[in-house]
């Protein structure tokens, strides 16, 4: 595998949030709604900031979306949330823009795709008013070039160059080659255009993780912008978070990366949140921030055929989502706490000991009592029903959280 030097980037404000220059990884997410939808919107922005995201993005495409922006921001700050929005602009970002003033002053970034932004002539043009309206608000901007929306010209221009040159480069190749003088080219044109080198974030987003991973190995060899990572579709379930995984886990794991989201499809009615949860599952499981308290739960075998591990490991888990929007406002640290529910006495009492809590449960044929952990000592056994058993063991919890981690401004 290719060695790449830990990318050092430029550091770009985004509201209150610092994105590269040394700063923790960043987390973003999108909404789904129709932003013409106000109090929908606003909702899921909420929601989505209160589960972590740091950065959300809108969609602004119609007039009537970009007239919906300043009034979601004024809610959102009633409802004393800072989070920053992005706004998402394909085709009519130079109109919506200049034409609504309060919705470039309300944003606290631009999202530019090169390929979306006109054709000929007209494409550097319209970009160019696009940083116009960044750099007179004092406002940053995203390039994400992707895959899917490739300046069409540039793609045929090194198809043919790599016809006539003979050098044998596969369709993907190219593309990827085009992705990255997309990404580079439009970064030159945006200061050209009069923004500072500290107002431009790039992200060139693939749907196949080696592409990625080759991709941005590059534009670190070649930029030293804040890069944004993610898949541009990374699909449902298992796969999307896989496939995600294995590509921003790679690239962030060499030091490429500054701010990243998984672009799952989510269910019908499924919630939104998932993406922005997936994001920090990956970044604590590399080390790189810790975000709530980690649940370690074995996967159940022959042993173990009683749910009574896995009921308890899922509201565990459950319980402390829940809480962390207040916890991390009154405990300073207790994102580090580590929680273990496990199923049978093999792995049970060593793994129970090795979390700051945990509770070893009765396999099939094993004594019906629950061994608790705390600190790696036997403190107690509960025992009991399934109800008993949740409930003492958040009384656990809570009270280990309460006098363990230090009060926040006491």
């Amino acid at each position: 595998m290719p060695t790449v030097k830990l990318h050092r980037t430029v550091g770009v404000r985004v509201g209150p949030v610092q994105v590269g220059g040394g700063a923790p990884v960043v987390v973003q997410s999108m909404t789904s709604t129709d932003t013409t939808d106000i109090e929908t919107t606003t909702r899921q922005t909420l929601e989505l900031s209160e589960a972590g995201s740091e950065l959300v993005r809108l969609t602004v495409n119609t007039p009537e979306a970009a007239r919906a922006v300043p009034e979601i921001k004024a809610r959102l700050r009633d409802a004393g949330c800072d989070v920053p929005l992005i706004g998402d602009f394909h085709y009519n970002g130079h109109l919506l823009l200049t034409r609504y003033p309060a919705c470039a002053e309300a944003l606290d970034k631009y999202r530019i795709n090169p390929g979306n932004v006109g054709t000929g002539a007209r494409r550097d043009e319209q970009f160019s008013t696009i940083c116009g309206v960044a750099r007179d608000h004092g406002r940053p901007v995203r390039i994400g070039v992707n895959g899917g929306s490739l300046n069409q010209e540039l793609v045929m221009r090194k198809m043919q160059e790599n016809t006539d040159r003979a050098r044998g480069l596969s369709s993907d190749e190219i593309i990827n080659e085009c992705m990255v003088i997309s990404a580079l080219e439009s970064t030159a044109l945006a200061l050209e255009s009069g923004l500072r080198k500290d107002q431009i974030i790039i992200s060139c987003k693939v749907s196949r993780p080696p592409h990625l991973v080759a991709v941005y190995r590059e534009l670190a060899r070649r930029t030293d912008q804040p890069l944004h990572l993610g898949l541009t579709e990374a699909g449902m379930g298992t796969k999307g978070l896989i496939w995600s995984s294995a590509a921003i886990g790679i690239l962030l794991n060499e030091g490429i990366g500054d701010t990243i989201r998984y672009s799952l499809t989510p269910r019908p009615g499924g919630d939104r949140r998932e993406e922005v949860w997936a994001c920090q599952e990956l970044l604590q499981a590399l080390g790189l921030r810790a975000f709530a308290p980690s649940v370690t739960a074995c996967p159940g075998c022959g042993r173990t055929t009683s749910t009574t591990f896995q009921e308890l490991a899922e509201r565990v888990q459950g319980y402390v989502r829940e809480q962390m929007p207040v916890w991390k406002t009154q405990y300073d640290g207790v994102e580090t706490l580590t929680l273990a529910v496990m199923g049978c006495v093999v792995n049970g009492p060593g793994e129970s000991k090795a979390a700051n809590i945990g509770i070893s449960l009765p396999g099939t044929g094993e004594a019906p009592h629950c061994p608790v952990f705390i600190d790696g000592r036997h403190a107690m056994t509960l025992q009991g029903t399934y109800e008993e058993l949740a409930a003492g063991f958040r009384d656990i919890i809570d009270t280990y959280v309460a006098t363990k981690y230090p009060s926040i401004g006491r």
